[in-house]
């Protein structure tokens, strides 16, 4: 059996940019929900605009929605596949999509009102959890929040990576107060009855 090269570890490696590539070039996207969710609507009708992050994009549907309602929005994903995807689709607000790592980007000075969780961080193994709530406490104004849909249950064979109450508390409870969640109406079969919508504020 020969040893699997880098470029092959790298592909089936969800916190490498190869892993998205190769899935966004061969179609096998089903996390992919072609649109803006329900639950982001809601928020929208009912929130302040202000600043938004929206990290690990993908094809950005959300960065249209965000912009109608009046936010400034700044959306983020190291896949170059990806982010030519986005950029694509969201023609006159191709700039607002920026190719490179959450973790290591600089933003300088800037922070942001909201932080918006779609399929981010269960994309993300376990082992860099910490680093994704270190890196949202950074980036987020003070009684910012953190939100969106977050992914709670079991998956034998990840990514995903879902979430449990109990994780979930340990997770961002330090940092972060749960002042909403919500059962999600519309989700996609591969995360069918596993979704919540959740804010999560910066304590």
């Amino acid at each position: 059996m020969q040893p699997r090269s880098s470029r092959d570890r790298a592909s089936q490696d969800s916190s490498r940019p190869e892993f998205w590539d190769a899935r966004y070039t061969s179609g096998e996207t089903p996390w992919d929900f072609h649109g803006v969710p329900a639950a982001l609507k809601a928020f929208l009708k009912t929130s302040p605009a202000g600043s938004v992050l929206i990290p690990g994009c993908g094809s950005a549907y959300e960065v249209r929605a965000f912009d109608e309602a009046g936010w400034k929005v700044t959306a983020i994903d190291f896949s170059p596949v990806a982010v030519e995807r986005a950029r694509s689709e969201l023609g006159p607000l191709a700039n607002r999509v920026v190719q490179d790592d959450f973790f290591k980007h600089a933003f300088g000075s800037q922070r942001f009102d909201v932080i918006y969780e779609r399929t981010f961080l269960c994309a993300l193994p376990p082992n860099l959890w910490p680093a994704y709530v270190k890196r949202m406490t950074q980036l987020l104004r003070g009684n910012g929040k953190l939100a969106g849909i977050f992914l709670y249950g079991d998956q034998a064979e990840p990514p995903p990576y879902p979430l449990t109450p109990a994780k979930a508390s340990e997770l961002l409870g330090k940092n972060f107060s749960l002042i909403k969640t919500l059962p999600v109406t519309d989700s996609l079969p591969l995360f069918a009855g596993n979704e919540r919508w959740q804010e999560w504020v910066l304590k």
